[in-house]
């Protein structure tokens, strides 16, 4: 059912365009003018970009109301999540369409709002810094993964960076770092790498070893580069690696994404909790037993979550600072899975 073509001629008469290219706004600006005037008026518009914001995905058409999200999760093969995400002008019948073909294609799909990283890879642009901030505090890389791992997630953040490829990483940082900036835990490690001549699992090093038929193994020639990044960063403290639990470890990585999920909740980008649960099982791989991001807070107590964060924020800084919603809920005592009450929480983008 495939036909590649060079140019756009053949676009003439399809239906949806899903545009897949590399996390570049020019390029991405340019192909949406140039598919305007290919395809024809009724064509939905769509972009599987991961992370940059619609509206200026689409800035340069003047298709506002047939530009649309459908961003795939990695491999997307596997994932069964797609993110449907809406700008204030998407109009209805594009989103209904989409659903339509995520339910043909055997997808689950999500409706989400627009902002940068929209629901999902927003909710956990805190996961992979947080990993960051403590291998830069001087915790061991390789026990970081195994913990994650013995969490419940698939693999580890590290092993998952491997094998996203570090371009990725890099491309998203940057666009997070620019986003939230207020709250932004910046590594140097991954340009040290890619430095170094590694791509994960792209060329075979990484933090891992990959060899055909065997499993990947801890690479101890990647530690010269660690100690490279801490002494860039010099944040431990009085120079030394910080002490803590593997509960700590765990905790460190998550609670950012929870304080995220608060915020992505508190400005209507999703419209229950529950979307936030389903998206980040099919999309994120968070362990289906512990029932998704929010409902797993709910169950660790908001209090707890708030305080831990609190201390954290005052002892490293803003990258733990808890967001508002979680502070209400924590002090008032109502989970986080509660309907939204407060006026800013109740304006929801969709």
């Amino acid at each position: 059912m495939l036909k590649g073509v060079l140019d756009y001629s053949e676009f003439k008469d399809v239906d949806m365009v899903i545009e897949a290219v590399i996390e570049k706004v020019p390029l991405k600006q340019t192909i949406f003018s140039e598919i305007e005037k290919a395809c024809p008026a009724h064509c939905i518009l769509a972009t599987n970009t991961s992370t940059i914001d619609l509206n200026i995905v689409g800035e340069k058409t003047s298709s506002q109301d047939r530009i649309v999200g459908a961003h795939f999760f990695s491999p997307a093969h596997v994932m069964p999540l797609l993110e449907i995400v809406r700008t204030e002008k998407t109009s209805a019948q594009v989103i209904l369409d989409l659903m339509t073909v995520g339910k043909i294609i055997k997808k689950v799909p999500v409706v989400v709002g627009n902002c940068t990283g929209f629901a999902v890879n927003r909710t956990f642009f805190p996961y992979t810094q947080g990993a960051h901030f403590l291998v830069n505090m001087g915790v061991d890389v390789f026990r970081i993964d195994r913990l994650i791992s013995k969490f419940g997630l698939p693999m580890g953040p590290f092993q998952l960076q491997d094998l996203a490829g570090y371009g990725v990483a890099l491309a998203t940082g940057k666009i997070f770092a620019t986003a939230f900036s207020d709250r932004t835990f910046e590594s140097p490690l991954v340009d040290i790498l890619v430095k170094s001549g590694r791509n994960g699992k792209n060329n075979g090093k990484g933090y891992y070893i990959y060899e055909k038929g065997s499993k990947p193994k801890p690479d101890p020639s990647v530690l010269p580069i660690i100690q490279e990044s801490i002494r860039l960063t010099n944040i431990m403290p009085a120079g030394k690696p910080i002490s803590v639990t593997d509960q700590e470890i765990v905790e460190m990585i998550l609670f950012p994404v929870v304080n995220e999920a608060c915020r992505v909740m508190e400005e209507g980008v999703v419209v229950r909790a529950s979307d936030l649960d389903t998206a980040s099982v099919l999309g994120m791989s968070f362990p289906s037993y512990r029932g998704g991001i929010v409902f797993w807070a709910d169950t660790v107590g908001p209090k707890h979550i708030y305080a831990s964060l609190k201390k954290w924020s005052e002892l490293y800084g803003n990258f733990f600072k808890p967001s508002r919603f979680l502070e209400e809920r924590a002090t008032r005592g109502i989970p986080l899975s509660a309907p939204a009450s407060t006026p800013i929480a109740s304006k929801s983008r969709l």
